[in-house]
């Protein structure tokens, strides 16, 4: 199967989520969200609370695993000097009830999420978007620059940052808004190889016991 390539506007709507498919390759323009850090999400569950108000708009938009590095600028804004993807898996027992109560169409990083998460991906219309891992050079080109900050007192790479990109990526859908999974096929191959295999080294040290008694 030929892979599919699309470039895409973002914030992705729940439409355009819905029509990608798992494998997939997607360029990125327009505005992304992203934050690394447990903290964070903490954070972020607490907010829908009402513990206090969201940092920034996230209802219908995306939210991306991705660290960075940043410092303050000359003019007294804020300068991200390059993004690099960090393990979504870390994330997993908040990422359902944020990509529920956010309505969330576009997550991803690194590694993959739980299927708890990809059954709420699945009722909001949400992929998991694989970012190339140590791409930091590679992905840094795109950033156009920093649209809004929140929650400015936390870390630099903890805050909740929404990133003007032009052409970024080419990341993988490795989960698609229907439930279907790159990880879930590769570990499935690998159960497979595995059996294959292991048969094989049964044959042979067999066969070695038959010959050497």
């Amino acid at each position: 199967m030929s892979i599919r390539t699309h470039r895409m506007n973002f914030p992705l709507s729940a439409e355009d989520a819905r029509s990608l498919r798992a494998g997939d390759q997607l360029i990125l323009d327009g505005e992304i969200v992203v934050t690394a850090g447990l903290p964070t999400h903490q954070r972020l569950l607490k907010t829908l609370d009402g513990a206090e108000p969201l940092p920034l708009e996230l209802h219908d938009g995306c939210l991306f695993h991705i660290g960075s590095y940043s410092q303050e600028a000359a003019d007294g804004g804020f300068q991200v000097l390059y993004i690099n993807p960090t393990t979504s898996t870390r994330f997993n027992p908040y990422m359902p009830t944020l990509i529920r109560q956010l309505g969330l169409h576009a997550v991803g990083g690194k590694g993959g999420l739980d299927a708890a998460s990809v059954e709420a991906m699945k009722e909001t219309g949400c992929v998991y978007l694989s970012f190339l891992g140590g791409g930091c050079t590679l992905l840094s080109q795109a950033l156009r620059g920093v649209v809004e900050i929140g929650w400015p007192d936390m870390l630099t790479h903890y805050r909740v940052v929404r990133l003007r990109v032009e052409g970024l990526g080419p990341v993988t859908v490795a989960i698609d808004a229907h439930g279907n999974s790159c990880y879930a096929d590769a570990q499935t191959q690998a159960s497979t190889s595995m059996d294959a295999i292991l048969s094989e080294l049964d044959a042979g040290r067999a066969e070695f016991c038959k010959n050497h008694p």
